[in-house]
Formats: C-alpha cells, sequence, structure tokens
C-alpha cells in the first residue's frame, strides 16, 4: 500500500474546502493555514514542472499530448509518494479509471482517498460564474464524456469525463478505502461529516481540535483570506474562488428547462445521493 490519499471531486465541488480542513486540522495552529499554502502535507498532481522532469530536453509540456502526460502519471505519482514525509494529500479531478491504457492513479502509490461530491444543478452555476461560461454551457460541460481540463504552462490536462462518470467511478463500487462525502452535509453537518474525515485519517477522536479546524477551513474565513490577499489557484477567467459556498442556488437561477436538461444527462447518480428536485 502506498502513502497518497487523494483528495478527489469533480470541480467546484468542495476539493478545497477538504484540503483546507485537513491542513488545518493536521497542522493544528493556533490561527488559520495560510491558503495560499497549503502544501505542508498537500499537492496538487496536475503541476507541470512535475511532468518537465520526464518532458524531454527542449519539449514543454504544453506540447504534449494528453496520452502522452497520462503515460508518465505513475512515474510522477511516484516521485510525488516517495518525496513525502508519511500520508500525502493529492488534488485530482481525474475520474478513477484509465485514459487509452494509462492508469490515472497508480494503485501501487495509493493509500486510499476522500471523494466530495455536490449537486450537478448547483455545480453548473458555480463552474459558469467561475470559468466565465453562460449556465447552458456549463451544463454542457457536465455532460461531455472524456472532457479536461487544458494543457496549460503550469497545469498539465486531467481527465474528468461528465459529471455523472466521474461521480460513478470514484463512488460506483463500495471501498473502504474511499471515504465519500456530501458538500451538501459539508454545509448543513459539520461536525459529523468531518468527524468522518478524522477518524477516516486514523487521528483519534478530538473534539476541540476537530471544532478549531472546521472554524479555520469555513468558507467565510477562505474568501476573507482571498479578498485580503489573493489565491494562487483561482482561474484567470474569475472574479474570486470563493463566491458563495451556498446550496440550493440553481432553485433561483436555473429555469425549468436548465434543469430538466441536467436531470436528464445525470438522474442516477443524482438519484443515489438524492439530489432530484
Amino acid at each position: 500500500m502506498g502513502n497518497i490519499c487523494w483528495i478527489a471531486s469533480y470541480p467546484k465541488s468542495g476539493n478545497t474546502w477538504m484540503r483546507a480542513f485537513i491542513e488545518n486540522y493536521i497542522q493544528n495552529r493556533n490561527s488559520p493555514v495560510d491558503i495560499n499554502a497549503l502544501f505542508l502535507n498537500s499537492t496538487a498532481e496536475a503541476r507541470a514542472e512535475r511532468f518537465q522532469v520526464y518532458a524531454g530536453q527542449g519539449r514543454a509540456t504544453t506540447d504534449m499530448e494528453t496520452e502522452e502526460i497520462c503515460a508518465i502519471r505513475p512515474l510522477v505519482q511516484a516521485d510525488i509518494a516517495r518525496q513525502a514525509q508519511g500520508t500525502v494529500f493529492v488534488k485530482t479531478h481525474n475520474f478513477l479509471g484509465e485514459y487509452r491504457g494509462c492508469p490515472l492513479h497508480s494503485s501501487a502509490v495509493t493509500s486510499g482517498a476522500i471523494y466530495v461530491v455536490r449537486n450537478p444543478l448547483d455545480v453548473c452555476i458555480s463552474m459558469a460564474r467561475y470559468f466565465d461560461y453562460t449556465v447552458d454551457e456549463a451544463i454542457d460541460y457536465l455532460s461531455e464524456e472524456m472532457t479536461g481540463t487544458p494543457n496549460e504552462v503550469h497545469h498539465v490536462p486531467q481527465v474528468i469525463s461528465s459529471w455523472s462518470a466521474n461521480v460513478e467511478s470514484w463512488t460506483g463500487t463500495p471501498d473502504d478505502q474511499i471515504l465519500v462525502v456530501r458538500y451538501e452535509d459539508m454545509l448543513d453537518q459539520a461536525l459529523k461529516v468531518f468527524r468522518k474525515v478524522e477518524s477516516f485519517l486514523g487521528m483519534k477522536k478530538d473534539p476541540a481540535r476537530l471544532r478549531k479546524a472546521i472554524r479555520f477551513s469555513s468558507f467565510g474565513q477562505m474568501k476573507a483570506q482571498e479578498s485580503k490577499s489573493g489565491f494562487v489557484e483561482k482561474h484567470e477567467n474569475a472574479n474570486a474562488f470563493f463566491r458563495q459556498g451556498r446550496k440550493g442556488q440553481w432553485r433561483e437561477q436555473l429555469t425549468s428547462e436548465q434543469v430538466a436538461r441536467v436531470v436528464e444527462k445525470h438522474a442516477a447518480q443524482m438519484a443515489r445521493f438524492k439530489y432530484l428536485p
């Protein structure tokens, strides 16, 4: 068994919030961890400099095809595992599977995963605001099979697939090594959900430490930090990374036709997580 614990999700579903909680819990400081320094115990697998080592002399990762990137993912992930001191929490939006025969997550270095799922009716709104899409464009994006992120200077492509395929790949088969949590429960039942995370990490029950980590990683705390100092993970098209963080925004902002389009494509997975209107 390896030492990578994946922090996995479809984009705009609470991945950063989960990583911030874990950093605050593990570091156990008397003040919130800087959101621009969430890398003491965690990292992002898609950082281009990790792949550059294997790109070949004089070649940039932006010159590589997605298939080439995926072929060297096991090498990069082995580097991450080897360089870590103990367990390392690694952000991923890749679906759990293979791309053209290449595994997107190396089982040889994996210890487990925490998967955060969020209602796609709210995800499409968050994605639209964040990436400067129309809502209809975001709804289309959620339904595209084998879609992913672009090949950029600082980040290699991630193979996300559709919302349903991403969710099903991580949660469809029960696995004791994968903890699945709903974004909405992180909002409504923070103590209960993050206690499960605490237990999953193998930590002894510590109510005071748990409450402090929840408080220090709250949406309001992170939004205030971004307003003051910015956030290095913010996309260039976004005005802010932390916008509202609410649930149920779709009831106010989506038309009945838009809701129907999302449900038509994702009803099976939405039903599993009690997201059907």
